[in-house]
Parts: C-alpha cells; structure tokens; sequence
C-alpha cells in the first residue's frame, strides 16, 4: 500500500511539473487538455499493469513493454523535473530579494522564463530517444570486444589459445530471431578454440528456452568443446511456485537445455583440456552471489587441483570474484564473468571512459579486471531483462586470446 502511495505521489510530481513546462511553452488550452488525457491514461496503465502481475508467471512480454513504456515516459521527466527545480530555486531566491529590497510586485515568485521550459523540453527529449532506440534497436546492437590477456605461467601449447564467452541469454525476454541468428553467425566468425556460457539461460520458465533451441544448437562445435554454468535466474527464485516440486521440475528443465544446444554444463566441477601435452583446467561453479544466491561450491568444484595448476573459473557474480576468488590460495588465474548486463544503460568510449549506475552496486561490472596477476572479466550480456532494450551498454560477444608473457 505504501508503495502505491509513494508511486502516486511520485508521479503526481512529475506530471505537475512537466505540465508548467508545456503551459509556459505553449497557452494552447486543446495541446493541455489533451497531455493531461494522454498522462491519466498512462498512469491508469501502468497501475493495472503492476496490479495484474503474476507472481507465478514472473516476466513477460507485457510486463517488459509496460517497464519499458515507464522508463521511456518517467525518465525524460526527471531531467525535466531537474531543470524546472533549478528554476524555482532561483526564482525563490529572487522572489525573497525582491521582498526585502521592499520593491513593489504583484506575486512573490517571478513568472516562468519561456526558454527555460523550452530547454528542459528539449533536454528531456534526448532520453526518450535513446530509450526508444534502444527498445527497437539497441537490444540486438551486438559487439564483439576483444582482449589479450597475458600469463607467465600460461601452459605453452596454449600460447593465442582463443576463448569465447557469452552470458546471461535471457531466452524469455528474446523477440527476433532473425537477429539472434545474426549474434550467433557472429560467435561462429571467431574461430574459436573453446566456447564458453556463464549463465542465465532464461528469465524463470525452462519452457523460454523452447523456440530458441534450434538457434542456439547453430552455435558450431569447436576444438576444445562448449562449456556453461548456471546463473541465479535460472534457479526459479523470483516466482511463486505451486508446489517445491514444480519449481524442482523445472529447475531440472533447465539444466537439460544444456545438453540440448550442445554445452556442458559444469555443476561445482572442473575439467581438464590438453593440448600438446600441455593442460589447463576449466572450473565451473554454481550461482554465487554476494547479494544472490550462494550456490557456488568453490572447495568442491576444485577437487584435485593444484596451486600450480592453470585455471579458468567461470562463475556467473562477479561478487564472487571481489569476496572469495581474487585471494584464494588456489590462484585462478582468469574468472568470466556476467549478470550485471551493465544495466543495460551508460556510457562507453573503449579503453577511455565507461559509466553505469550499476558501478555504485558492483565495483566490477563490466570489462576486464586484475589484482596480484589474477584476471576477471565481465561480459555485459547477450540478452536483456527488466527494461526490454540497452542504451550505450551493447550486447557482448568477448573474445579473448591468452598469451604466453616473457619473463623477465
């Protein structure tokens, strides 16, 4: 109840100062008449919309276009709400000089300044672009980033060893296939050795990943095989489940799409990859997430290995990177990582500048990481969830090549 409360003031807030900008912009009364109209609708859809969610059913189509629709309608509104404040706290200040100065005026506050409103207009107007495109086109604005990540110990035989990872797919949120056959064509141009998923297969549902198997068995066989793990998504945690046998029904679902569009998937378990004699270990781990759930099994997962031992850890949380792998007396010397998606929302300029409000939750993100020649990389995301598009954070396709460094 509170939080309806809080939702309708919220947007009482922001509908009464969009509306002084468009009364001082234009004093049109139809053009008033017809945005106040248009904002009841809006608000009336967005009630019964979250009103009708099903805690069953979890997301949707419909509940991603309705998270959609309130981003694209609310956010411009809050750049908008920002300058008009700015405004009012000026003509406030001006308001009490003018009192006390005793000059004569006919109200305390002065009247809005036209091209003020206007600007705020225009400002708001940038976002509902971005979120339009990125909603349209955005989304399926693959980019394939590539790194080089150099070892001293790196086994010699697996000296330009090159490694694809995707991650977080989201099957239940994709809606072109078309466009997903072209991500994959991408995955297929890389030429990869190894062929590596860190999870979130789908949103909830097993049943998502149906219209998608035959896509994603196009991803093709490489020489070292395919590889997953499981992400906290895909352990049915966020619906209400009819029975716990429901909700272990699907989960085991889940696990069967693996084999299904040909990877393996590694369960707290390591394998082994030879190469000319030489080895390197993958380790996959179960979901741990600092803020989510604490599968992962660290201890079991790497049963058999040795310190000297070169290894590949995949784990969905990069949290488990910064609270348990960066230190670990194992030394994994490259963990992939996803689940932050980024946001979906910041800004980029590669090996410059990246911004997201994701970076105040997650110290690492997005990109590559390293402390005490221990690597972590976070793949942005293949899919998307939440809000049905990405804006400045593109869908990731990573490659990266391991080099053998000289030592010194």
């Amino acid at each position: 109840m509170y939080r309806l409360v809080f939702f309708i003031l919220f947007v009482f807030l922001l509908e009464w100062y969009a509306f002084q900008a468009f009364k001082t912009i234009t004093k049109v009364k139809w053009v008033h008449y017809s945005y106040i109209f248009l904002m009841i609708l809006f608000v009336a859809f967005i009630i019964y919309s979250f009103s009708q969610f099903d805690r069953s059913v979890g997301q949707n189509k419909h509940t991603l276009f309705t998270m959609g629709l309130l981003l694209v309608v609310t956010v411009p509104k809050l750049l908008l709400v920002l300058v008009l404040m700015g405004e009012d706290i000026f003509r406030i200040l001006m308001g009490v000089i003018t009192y006390f100065k005793g000059t004569s005026q006919t109200t305390f506050l002065p009247e809005r300044v036209k091209f003020i409103s206007q600007m705020a207009v225009a400002i708001a107007i940038i976002p509902v672009i971005a979120l339009l495109y990125g909603m349209f086109s955005g989304k399926y604005n693959y980019k394939v980033i590539e790194q080089t990540i150099s070892f001293k110990d790196l086994p010699p035989a697996f000296d330009g060893f090159k490694i694809v990872q995707i991650s977080d797919i989201h099957s239940g949120s994709l809606d072109n296939p078309s466009q997903i056959q072209k991500a994959i064509d991408l995955i297929n141009a890389q030429n990869a050795d190894l062929i590596l998923f860190t999870g979130d297969i789908v949103n909830t549902h097993a049943t998502e990943m149906e219209p998608w198997i035959e896509v994603f068995k196009n991803i093709q066989d490489v020489p070292f095989g395919k590889y997953s793990v499981l992400g906290n998504h895909d352990y049915g945690e966020y619906i209400k489940w009819p029975s716990q046998e429901a909700k272990s029904e699907n989960f085991k679902a889940i696990k069967n799409i693996h084999p299904r569009i040909n990877f393996e998937l590694l369960l707290n378990e390591n394998k082994k990859l030879t190469k000319n004699g030489d080895t390197l270990f993958l380790v996959g781990v179960e979901n741990w997430g600092h803020n989510f759930k604490k599968a992962g099994d660290l201890i079991k997962a790497s049963e058999g290995l040795k310190t000297s031992d070169f290894k590949i850890l995949l784990s969905h949380d990069p949290s488990h990177w910064e609270y348990e792998v960066k230190n670990h007396p194992l030394n994994f010397h490259l963990t992939l990582s996803g689940h932050t998606h980024g946001l979906q929302f910041g800004f980029e300029i590669p090996g410059i500048f990246k911004w997201s409000p994701v970076q105040y939750v997650y110290k690492q993100w997005a990109g590559s990481y390293e402390n005490a020649q221990r690597f972590l990389y976070v793949n942005r995301g293949f899919g998307f969830h939440a809000y049905p598009g990405r804006v400045g954070i593109w869908p990731e396709i990573t490659v990266i090549q391991l080099k053998k460094a000289s030592i010194e």
